[in-house]
């Protein structure tokens, strides 16, 4: 009777013997350069999992030190983000919690966790996102002991996808700084022009409500007049981009409005920060 070893020469010589035309060669090769990718593609994506962690994570610094103007290429990310202290709100009532860890804290996340969100209704949903964090993280740029800015995450539907981002706001909790999307799917060129630093720019000086007290920042269709009156609160759209423009006025007037930050501005406008 022939040993184990004998049977796996034997079978091993079969192979070989096989012609490189045969069907169940070419299926055998095939299987086995399918199974050491597939090894080599999770032991890859094992390893790196922390390393692209971390570039998420120093990603999004780097784009809420942009919105602020603090940061610079070449600039070091960890350095320039420790003048920034996040804080956790509640929206409903404005106030600063601690109920989680603002540091580990993912809005994103939140907004798809049953124990951690609210659904939007319908007539208020002015961003299309259908639900949002009970819970949103306020990144506070300080110089010494003093709050300069404000920075406030927002997002809501353009014209192809979800749009997310960041708002600059000056310590008067009014006027804007900055706005800055990090990502999107919108139309390059077009709808896509949300990144464009020229566009951007248009948002430096902005006031973001109105003498009555309600939201009155917009994307207006075409270009603002200079002296017009409402100016402050107009920015222009994007040629061709209609739709793009007005999802970021609307996602604007819904986290700037009573459902988003408005209590908790309201609260810096009349106390400070």
């Amino acid at each position: 009777m022939p040993n184990e070893n004998q049977e796996k020469k034997a079978s091993s010589l079969n192979f070989l013997a096989l012609s490189n035309d045969s069907t169940a060669k070419t299926f055998i090769m095939a299987t086995l350069v399918c199974l050491v990718c597939a090894v080599f593609v999770s032991v890859s994506a094992v390893a790196l999992k922390p390393l692209q962690i971390l570039n998420k994570e120093l990603d999004k610094k780097k784009n809420i030190l942009q919105v602020a103007g603090l940061y610079q290429d070449g600039d070091d990310i960890e350095a320039a983000f420790s003048k920034i202290e996040i804080k956790l709100i509640d929206l409903e009532t404005g106030e600063y919690t601690t109920e989680l860890d603002a540091a580990t804290y993912d809005e994103i996340k939140a907004a798809k966790d049953p124990t951690l969100n609210v659904q939007i209704p319908k007539e208020k949903d002015l961003g299309s996102i259908r639900m949002r964090p009970k819970l949103m993280p306020v990144y506070q740029v300080k110089d010494g002991d003093k709050v300069t800015q404000l920075i406030l995450p927002i997002n809501g539907y353009g014209l192809w996808s979800t749009l997310y981002g960041f708002l600059a706001v000056e310590n008067d909790g009014q006027t804007i700084v900055g706005l800055s999307y990090y990502q999107h799917a919108e139309t390059p060129g077009l709808g896509g022009e949300v990144d464009n630093p020229k566009w951007k720019s248009l948002w430096s000086g902005k006031k973001i409500y109105g003498p009555d007290g309600n939201v009155a920042i917009d994307v207006v269709k075409g270009s603002v007049a200079p002296g017009a009156k409402g100016g402050e609160f107009q920015v222009d759209g994007l040629a061709g981009a209609t739709l793009t423009s007005r999802g970021v006025g609307n996602m604007l007037k819904y986290w700037m409005g009573a459902e988003g930050y408005q209590q908790y501005l309201n609260k810096i406008q009349a106390n400070g920060v």
